[in-house]
């Protein structure tokens, strides 16, 4: 008995990933779309000094409050309860 799927793809066997790849042409355009989007933004700055050190600071408050809030719920019961097997 012989496994056909571990046998390596033969030259034969491409036509039919040529036709699969032809039947999913939406999917290739947009993966297409998404690749020249990523190669046309690779060597370009997308924010300005200022928009970058704006961003930073939101973020960094933003994560002041995830913290404080992280470490409010640790001290909850109900919190401390959840991994435990019932």
């Amino acid at each position: 008995m012989t496994d056909t799927r571990a046998v390596a793809p033969q030259p034969a066997d491409r036509p039919a990933a040529g036709r699969e790849r032809r039947r999913h042409h939406h999917l290739r355009d947009l993966i297409d779309e998404m690749l020249a989007s990523l190669r046309a933004a690779a060597n370009r700055d997308l924010f300005t000094p200022q928009e970058r050190a704006d961003a930073e600071t939101q973020l960094a408050a933003i994560m002041e409050r995830v913290h404080a809030e992280a470490v409010n719920l640790g001290g909850r019961p109900e919190h401390a309860d959840r991994g435990a097997a019932t």
